[in-house]
């Protein structure tokens, strides 16, 4: 009856909300394929070899179960691994890092239906979901049919996720109680799982899988390349500002013209590179209208553009997918986005190691782990505003000894928290039935049944 009522009201919102798909499908080409799978058609499976279903909603999580990903297979390759994925860029990058090893598609709507006949397709042993994904339809039907449901990295935000839950939590308790594991980024996210209804001793702390997955080294493959198509030269200052939301490119942009007034800055380099992808063609229509030549990485990349030395002063708009990594790693300061205006914040660990003199907002509560540890070790700067964020990137650009510092400290930081994996998948194994062999190589056995 539940399920019933719950799939009434998704068609209601289904309804309501048709017109901004509509929208978004022909002025942003969102949401145009994969339909089919969202309705729960997804790959079947033939065999009868056991599987791990992972679910991670967008591009960000995807990247984080690289590391997840191969040491799940390294202990249990009697698994096949199927990965789901809920946006467009998510599953691009999904099909680009593990499409030739893992079968991709959409994770399926939450009508009763579409969950029923995607589990009957995929028959999973264990479905495991980043970070927070736990919907009622979905959880009803794998609790029906003793699939275990574990979320791992977990996080609930105390800027969106938590106050929202926190106001429905009777309603939510039943469904976060069937869980079968939470393993979570720290404390703070641990507590609030158990509020929501998770049974306390279900609830893990195990650090999060992006430290794991973080590079830590002076290069990214690729990087060269890229700096010799944009003309990037070693002895010039690179400023680049990653994952930047509405509103900040024009801080960024003020900020970028300030600093070229300085003497020993007027050769400074400006690299943007927006979150969402449908917001390129707006970051690059305004640094257009405040007179700066533009040059778009994707025309480069193709071949489309050919960058000379009439380029020097242009401004850079990282308009491709999957680059941003290359371009932290040429940066000689990095301004981390969506954390000068209330978004929540972007992911600072990657930059953080590769040693980057990383440069955040006041806004960062989706990575506030994270922050509070590389603010604590002196490995990140916190501005309240563009006139701060001006002063700051100035500073770091000038005296570098204490830019190489600083970005030394956060690698550091990177480092010492790593693990998160190794603990997540021992959780994972167990919850199978099984045991992690003595050394480090081998596989993991069916620990055997008593009765």
């Amino acid at each position: 009856m539940i399920c019933l009522l719950l799939d009434i009201v998704y068609v209601l919102l289904m309804v309501l909300l048709a017109p901004w798909i509509l929208y978004r499908m022909t002025t942003q080409k969102r949401y145009r394929i994969g339909w089919k799978e969202r309705l729960g058609f997804v790959p079947v499976r033939f065999t009868n070899q056991p599987c791990i279903w992972v679910h991670a909603v967008s591009m960000g999580e995807i990247n984080a179960i690289g590391t997840l990903i191969e040491e799940i297979h390294r202990f249990l390759p009697q698994f096949e691994i199927v990965i789901s994925s809920t946006t467009d860029t998510g599953i691009n990058r999904a099909k680009k890092l593990y499409g030739n090893s893992h079968r991709v598609f959409f994770f399926p709507l939450d009508f009763s239906q579409a969950i029923k006949k995607a589990l009957k397709r995929l028959r999973p042993q264990l479905c495991i979901m980043m970070e927070l994904e736990v919907w009622p339809n979905f959880m009803s039907e794998t609790a029906r049919q003793g699939i275990p449901v574990m979320v791992a990295n977990g996080r609930i935000s105390s800027a969106k996720g938590f106050p929202r839950y926190r106001r429905i939590a009777p309603l939510v308790r039943p469904i976060f109680r069937r869980l079968s594991l939470a393993l979570v980024q720290d404390e703070t996210y641990a507590e609030r799982f158990r509020y929501l209804g998770v049974l306390r001793e279900r609830v893990l702390v195990a650090g999060s899988l992006k430290y794991d997955t973080a590079e830590v080294g002076d290069t990214v493959a690729g990087a060269k390349e890229l700096a010799g198509q944009l003309g990037l030269k070693k002895d010039e200052p690179i400023w680049v500002a990653g994952s930047t939301g509405p509103g900040e490119e024009e801080i960024v942009l003020n900020s970028f013209s300030q600093l070229r007034q300085t003497k020993k800055l007027q050769q400074i380099r400006l690299v943007i590179v927006p979150r969402k992808p449908e917001r390129f063609d707006e970051a690059a229509r305004l640094i257009k209208s405040r007179g700066y030549q533009l040059i778009r990485y994707s025309r480069v990349k193709t071949g489309e553009y050919k960058v000379s030395d009439r380029d020097s002063s242009a401004v850079i708009l990282g308009d491709t997918m999957g680059d941003l990594r290359k371009f932290y790693s040429l940066a000689s300061v990095v301004f981390v986005g969506r954390s000068l205006v209330p978004m929540g914040g972007s992911d600072m660990i990657e930059a953080a190691g590769l040693a980057k003199p990383v440069i955040i907002g006041p806004y960062t509560e989706n990575f506030i782990d994270s922050m509070k540890k590389l603010a604590a070790a002196k490995g990140i700067k916190v501005v309240a505003d563009g006139i701060q964020l001006t002063q700051v990137t100035e500073k770091l650009l000038q005296d570098t000894e204490s830019a190489r510092q600083m970005g030394s400290r956060a690698r550091q930081v990177i480092i010492e928290n790593k693990g998160a994996t190794g603990r997540t998948v021992e959780a994972v194994i167990q919850l199978l039935g099984y045991k992690m062999p003595q050394g480090e190589k081998g596989v993991a056995t069916e620990e055997k049944r008593v009765g």
